[in-house]
């Protein structure tokens, strides 16, 4: 398959997705924001594997499957029009392949675990799944010092558990529960209360802790960006129009009081449109 194709691929099924990440793509230039198409197109196909696997699959041999082509695109020899548009981009771009080895680790991690017992175990999860997809773009922004992976690595943490706050109703659905259980017993709001989406003053009390833990993670992302030179801030708008958006989500779920059991928190297309354009306007005329 040809580059191009494999490009097209990538493009529409990251189009297709309904992503919130797709809207920021939109202010990249089209080398880069094609790289990032291809980088989400990964992250979703590793991500249905395990969470949405096809009739028939095995999500243990579907990860296989991604290892070995992983392996595949940086000898050069890939398949598939993903791992063939992936082949281009990192060689170009120089992104490590361990990064790619550690979000596939992150989402096997779904595989096996359920619950988390402490934040510690928590934030290896979230590094892994959202915080190296940070430092994959990176390279993709052209923007890699030692500041700037610390803004990745906290903005990914700040995302992830900006997901798991939303997603906290659909979880427990699944019989699975991100949040810590220390946490639970801290705010003494129990497993079972969770399973059955049980909204309570203890629930509340849990969930404006953890926001408060998301909240941190911005802020940490926040000291970092501004301790970098103009040209590596404006090279890094897309990461912030996705703040943005995220912490929008964020405060939408603490306006609510927290009310994830039910309908599900998010934006509209023209509410992170809007939010991409002022970010956007703001980093060329600020």
């Amino acid at each position: 398959m040809k580059a191009a194709e494999a490009q097209a691929y990538c493009t529409a099924y990251t189009k297709n997705s309904g992503s919130n990440f797709y809207y920021s793509f939109l202010f990249l230039p089209k080398t880069k924001r094609e790289a990032m198409y291809t980088v989400y197109a990964f992250c979703k196909a590793i991500d249905s594997a395990v969470d949405e696997p096809a009739a028939g699959t095995n999500p243990k041999d579907e990860l296989a499957h991604w290892r070995n082509e992983l392996d595949a695109a940086y000898s050069g020899t890939p398949t598939t029009p993903i791992m063939v548009s992936l082949a281009h981009h990192v060689k170009s771009m120089g992104i490590p392949k361990a990064y790619f080895e550690e979000l596939i680790k992150g989402v096997e991690m779904d595989l096996f675990n359920n619950r988390y017992v402490t934040f510690d175990e928590l934030s290896l999860y979230c590094y892994r799944v959202a915080s190296v997809v940070g430092l994959i773009c990176l390279h993709i922004f052209g923007v890699t010092s030692a500041r700037a992976q610390d803004y990745a690595v906290a903005l990914g943490m700040a995302f992830q558990l900006t997901n798991i706050l939303r997603d906290v109703g659909a979880d427990a659905q699944e019989r699975r529960i991100y949040l810590p259980l220390e946490d639970l017993k801290k705010w003494n709001y129990a497993e079972k209360s969770m399973l059955n989406q049980n909204y309570s003053p203890e629930f509340r009390a849990l969930m404006e802790y953890e926001a408060s833990r998301a909240h941190h993670y911005y802020q940490r992302a926040d000291a970092a960006l501004k301790a970098l030179p103009p040209a590596e801030r404006r090279a890094l708008t897309v990461a912030e129009i996705m703040r943005g958006i995220y912490s929008r989500i964020l405060d939408h779920i603490e306006r609510s009081n927290y009310q994830v059991f039910g309908s599900r928190i998010s934006l509209s297309t023209t509410q992170r449109l809007l939010i991409a354009l002022r970010i956007w306007l703001r980093s060329r005329y600020s």
